[in-house]
């Protein structure tokens, strides 16, 4: 159901408790206003995230943000809500305060909840992010065989962008683990499908890892 739609269904049940005396109507009340608030709190997160990603100042409500969304989509039985938001309560242990362990758990949660609905866009993104904790822990075989998965998920799914994003994570780990030719390989085709679909920022990405490769 649509945001607007739940809204107008959590005060058609105000009205029947309140003025019909159907008190059943408080407790389906409840799951219309955790639907509405769910998808707030998570686009509430993400932005913060960004703003974080753009600035490096810390924004402890985004922690609170996530958390809440997790809990309202499990309350909902939604699962892959709560793999969404599951899997951005990891990236603010790792990405945000530097923590890939902490984030470990909410990541390994994350993908199987998407899993099993089938949820690939999300599955790409816990994947990818359990890869950027194996490769901070030297598992370089293991952290290129989940970064090589969430690239493939992206493509199945036409996510281009982030195809060219995972494209870059990849190109990075075959610098790191000395395999400079692979590494440019992996660029070359990241900026042949960023280009494609315009992601700009991916572009400035990929730039930047070209001058990291050369200095």
């Amino acid at each position: 159901m649509p945001g607007q739609d739940w809204i107008e269904h959590a005060g058609e049940l105000f009205e029947a408790a309140m003025f019909g005396g159907d008190l059943s109507a408080l407790d389906r009340s409840d799951d219309a206003l955790d639907a509405i608030e769910a998808p707030l709190s998570m686009a509430r997160g993400k932005v913060l995230h960004v703003r974080f990603l753009n600035t490096r100042e810390e924004n402890s409500q985004e922690l609170v943000l996530f958390e809440r969304a997790a809990e309202l989509y499990r309350r909902l039985g939604d699962a892959s809500g709560e793999a969404d938001a599951s899997f951005w309560v990891g990236c603010w242990h790792q990405v945000v305060k530097g923590d890939g362990a902490a984030g470990r758990p909410y990541f390994d949660r994350s993908y199987t909840l998407a899993k099993s609905v089938d949820d690939r866009m999300t599955m790409s993104y816990a994947i990818r992010h359990l890869g950027f904790a194996d490769r901070d822990a030297g598992r370089f075989d293991q952290a290129r065989e989940r970064l090589t998965e969430s690239v493939t998920l992206r493509r199945e799914i036409g996510f281009k962008p982030g195809e060219a994003a995972g494209l870059v994570a990849l190109a990075y780990l075959s610098a790191e683990t000395g395999d400079r030719s692979a590494a440019l390989d992996h660029l070359d085709e990241a900026e042949s499908v960023a280009e494609g679909c315009g992601a700009k920022a991916v572009l400035g990405w990929i730039t930047d890892a070209r001058t990291f490769m050369n200095s």
